[in-house]
């Protein structure tokens, strides 16, 4: 898992250290306005210390970009974290013997964890107060048709439905017959209440009427399905802005694949500007991602990762953690 990434990152690691220790041999000294060569010296010599300067980072960081633009972090993502880097790393001091890659990849795997974590959301903390406040709760799924939404969608009721939890599903998806179908199908194996219409209804009929079931029944929570692909982006915008006003749902979740790179992230920008986003799942986790697409989709919209999808049982659905993350990327 995350082999792509690993490995540049591993073969840029060694590169690092082999130039610093070239440098140390050699006692050069680079020219730095922002560092004075005297203090260098001096902590060189005295303090067997090596003071990291804009010169040594300006060898490193653009190769350091190149691996994570590779990887499929975002321009912007990338730009951000060279900028934290520089930030961090000038004039900072090092030991003699310790790797400057060590030094520099902690710093980055902080700012990475900043990027994960900047929006922490739990999922079950969410449910258990929700419920308490209302019924039925509300949680529309978007992202377009192919990334895993529809099974996505399953997992999180079987989730629900093993901590207690009442459900039924809305096939809001009208666009497309077979994503009823499979909807259907689900529900079936589940043994939940599916409220559908026929193909080319009106979703946000479909859902509202998921949601007046689920009042008169006393049941605790509406999973709605939404179409991903529409003729045009201005009537997938505007179908999305309908469902929202009618239904008023209590979280909206963006579905998409996390080996789909930047075009998931791309996607995850359309989505939060059309219906803004509560925060999103990565399916197909175990199919060995490069790795950069969750920290890209989590910088670009603000949101959450709330859950990985690692496969095709409904009990594939773990909590997202950042640490976890990046700890994988870089072990």
């Amino acid at each position: 898992m995350f082999g792509a990434i690993r490995e540049k990152l591993s073969s840029f690691r060694r590169k690092i250290d082999s130039e610093a220790e070239e440098e140390i041999r050699q006692k050069s000294e680079p020219k730095n306005e922002r560092i004075g060569a005297k203090e260098k010296l001096s902590s060189l010599i005295l303090k067997r210390e090596i003071i990291i300067d804009d010169s040594k980072l300006d060898r490193i960081i653009p190769e350091l970009e190149m691996a994570l633009l590779e990887s499929d972090v975002a321009f912007d993502v990338v730009d951000k974290i060279s900028e934290e880097l520089r930030k961090r790393l000038v004039g900072r001091k090092k030991k003699i013997g310790e790797s400057l890659s060590d030094v520099v990849f902690n710093e980055l795997k902080s700012i990475l964890m900043e990027i994960l974590d900047s929006n922490s959301f739990d999922f079950d903390e969410w449910v258990e107060k929700a419920v308490k406040e209302k019924k039925p709760v509300t949680i529309l799924f978007v992202g377009v048709n192919g990334t895993g939404k529809t099974t996505t969608i399953a997992k999180v009721a079987r989730r629900l439905m093993d901590r207690g939890y009442s459900v039924v599903l809305a096939a809001g998806d009208t666009f497309r017959a077979g994503a009823i179908e499979q909807l259907e199908e689900h529900a079936e194996r589940l043994g939940v209440k599916l409220i559908k219409h026929s193909p080319g209804s009106d979703p946000a009929a479909v859902i509202f009427d998921a949601v007046k079931h689920a009042e008169s029944r006393g049941i605790d929570f509406v999973l709605a399905d939404t179409a991903g692909r529409m003729h045009t982006k201005k009537n997938l915008i505007d179908q999305l802005g309908k469902i929202k006003r009618v239904t008023n749902p209590d979280l909206i979740l963006f579905v998409d694949e996390s080996i789909a790179g930047n075009d998931a992230i791309e996607r995850a920008e359309m989505f939060n500007s059309a219906v803004g986003i509560d925060g999103s799942i990565l399916t197909k986790l175990d199919a060995d991602p490069k790795g950069g697409t969750a920290i890209s989709i989590a910088y670009v919209t603000g949101r959450p990762i709330i859950f990985m999808g690692t496969g095709q049982e409904y009990s594939d659905l773990i909590k997202f953690d950042g640490k976890w993350l990046v700890e994988r990327i870089f072990s």
